[in-house]
């Protein structure tokens, strides 16, 4: 069967659902949707949609990236235009259906918005101010279409990429990548063009495609939800790279913790190959390529280029020395192409608009977008796009709605567990490989995690040190070792038994540990804890000279206190939830803290009603000011 076949017929069925008189309901079930509540909110739609005796169709969708709004659920009616409710739960799922589906009232007060259809970049887009800053490529279908029916995918312009790929030659297709400056989006922003250039050119052979889809980093999430939204689009741009290095084979590594990216990977490679789009003879042309899914057991070094094919091979997975480059000797010692998600994604679209128009996007030397995971104290926490750029501030403010008003922003984390803190005094950075990297910082694959000044940015950098050292294969000296003496070093600090000369000696242990590990975990591992002495220089020392932490955030300078004017007699609300029993009444029934029994849980803060606010935490200095003293319990 022909391609434009194959798009007419997808089109057809698409149209047909689009025009239907029937009544759309789309409810966004990927991850994010599922950890919400989505499916009990599917299955109350579905009953009562029965039960009512209402024709309409119900369709899983995946996340249009606004996470912390989730369950997010679309209804289409005909006349009407597409509205977005959002935070649905289960009396709310009723009442849409009796009040709207059943009825004319389209219970505007539970709306987010509505969705209008761009006819340009076939989607609908919401009517919010945040997608006024972003640039919708890679996310364009994300919450739109069902991840699970592949004319979806071909009726708003997929698979025409490779259509447009397999009528020209390899070496115009890599020229065409080269032109468009394409970097790879796993993190160290290698031009996607020149790396399959490079292993086009390179003797050996059979040649292999890699997807690496193991997505290891704390708050990071958007390749899952691309794969979960729109699979259809990697499998795609993995093809198309196939035919560019002249290779029948490709692997995607996937980490076995997402279930449901796995679930939409195999269907969506099951629908491509029966309908002669992966597999033998790919319409026609004469040209073979398919792709097995292999599932890894969540080893963050696995993220790295070589570890990942050491552990598709089935060794442990432990990074190598270079050269020889993946592109001479990768998998099987083979050449090899390895890119991640989001750059395979990104493909399909250039080969099919061409270059330029990828090109007019970005800066001069970072071109097209990028996918963030907006997590940490921002306000709308979810996935977004934004034109390579695009400075910190715009992000996070724009896009990210900002933080708490009772509270300033101090940091972005961004970068992952490599990437640095970058303070508020340079949130007007641009985001491109090259601005991030002098920030002491680095693109990364895309977490972004926003810390305010409740945070303790030595504390964060511990957080991050600990996960890197936890994640290290131990194969070189300088990572197994130098991040194990940085991670103590940080934990005395943050316990009370910090010197001053320790700051100095983990700035010189992380230019050692960047000098001698083999791998980007261990040469960028430190740059949490640069960056954080760097900007941040201030609360090491106030944690080593004052033993004070600014953010309340470190134990053993902080201490619980209940206010006796503000106590309540009869309330015991803090007194119940204590894990340690250190809470007790005095003889006038006021509630006291045995400071010798706190383990500063913060339970008794948390639970304190705030008509009282009665529970306090205090850092030494200020537990000086008040006239607090230290309580135990009395005999």
């Amino acid at each position: 069967m022909d391609f434009e076949h194959i798009k007419a017929k997808a089109i057809l069925a698409w149209e047909e659902f689009q025009a239907s008189e029937i009544p759309k309901v789309l409810v966004g079930t990927a991850t994010c949707g599922r950890a919400a509540g989505a499916l009990s909110i599917l299955d109350v739609l579905k009953t009562e949609i029965e039960r009512q005796q209402i024709q309409a169709t119900i369709v899983q969708v995946g996340c249009i990236g606004m996470c912390s709004l989730e369950p997010l659920v679309v209804i289409s009616k005909p006349d009407m235009p597409s509205i977005c409710y959002h935070n649905v739960d289960v009396e709310m799922a009723s009442r849409l259906v009796s009040n709207y589906l059943n009825g004319d009232e389209p219970c505007f007060d539970l709306a987010l918005g509505t969705l209008e259809w761009d006819e340009e970049k076939g989607a609908h887009i919401p009517e919010l101010s945040r997608f006024e800053y972003e640039s919708r490529l890679i996310l364009r279908r994300c919450g739109y279409v069902d991840p699970e029916n592949i004319d979806h995918y071909i009726a708003t312009g997929g698979y025409e990429g490779l259509n447009c790929c397999l009528k020209n030659s390899p070496e115009n297709i890599i020229d065409i990548i080269e032109a468009s400056g394409l970097r790879g989006r796993g993190g160290a922003g290698y031009p996607t063009g020149r790396k399959w250039r490079q292993c086009r050119n390179a003797g050996g052979s059979p040649k292999y495609v890699v997807c690496n889809a193991d997505e290891g980093d704390p708050g990071a999430f958007m390749d899952r939800v691309v794969l979960e939204s729109d699979p259809h689009q990697t499998v795609e741009g993995m093809i198309i790279a196939g035919y560019a290095i002249g290779t029948p084979q490709g692997y995607i590594y996937i980490r076995s913790e997402y279930p449901l990216a796995i679930r939409c990977l195999t269907i969506a490679m099951q629908e491509a190959r029966e309908l002669g789009l992966l597999g033998s003879n790919i319409l026609g042309s004469g040209y073979d390529f398919d792709i097995e899914l292999i599932q890894g057991a969540g080893a963050f070094v696995c993220g790295e280029a070589s570890a990942l094919m050491y552990s598709i091979e089935g060794k442990r997975g432990m990074p190598r020395t270079k050269p020889p480059r993946s592109v001479e000797a990768g998998l099987w010692k083979k050449p090899t192409v390895l890119n991640n998600v989001k750059t395979f994604a990104s493909v399909p679209a250039i080969i099919k608009h061409g270059s330029e128009q990828y090109a007019s996007i970005g800066t001069e030397n970072s071109k097209g977008t990028a996918v963030f995971a907006l997590a940490g104290k921002v306000k709308n926490t979810g996935l977004a796009e934004v034109p390579m750029g695009t400075t910190l501030r715009e992000l996070v403010f724009d896009v990210g709605g900002g933080i708490s008003e009772d509270q300033c922003i101090k940091a972005v984390q961004i970068g992952g567990p490599s990437g640095g803190c970058i303070p508020d005094s340079l949130l007007d950075t641009p985001i491109d490989f090259e601005s991030l990297t002098e920030a002491g910082s680095m693109m990364g694959s895309g977490g972004v995690i926003v810390l305010d000044t409740n945070s303790c940015m030595v504390d964060a950098a511990r957080f991050f040190l600990d996960f890197s050292q936890k994640e290290s294969c131990g194969k070189c000296t300088m990572c197994r070792l130098g991040t194990k003496q940085m991670l103590e070093t940080l934990e005395d600090i943050v316990n009370g038994r910090g010197k001053l000369k320790d700051i100095d000696l983990l700035v010189d242990l992380s230019h050692d540990i960047k000098a001698g590990s083999l791998c980007g975990l261990g040469k960028t591992a430190p740059n949490p804890v640069l960056t954080t002495i760097r900007y941040f220089r201030d609360e090491y020392e106030a944690h080593i000279l004052e033993q004070r932490c600014s953010g309340l955030v470190c134990p053993e300078f902080i201490s619980y206190y209940i206010l006796p004017d503000k106590c309540e007699r009869a309330c015991e609300h803090c007194k119940l939830v204590c894990p340690t029993e250190a809470i007790f009444a005095n003889n006038n029934r006021i509630k006291v803290i045995d400071q010798s029994k706190c383990v500063k849980c913060g339970s008794c803060l948390n639970v304190c009603p705030p008509e009282y606010d009665a529970v306090i935490k205090v850092t030494g200095e200020e537990r000086a000011r008040l006239g607090l003293i230290p309580t135990k319990t009395a005999i």
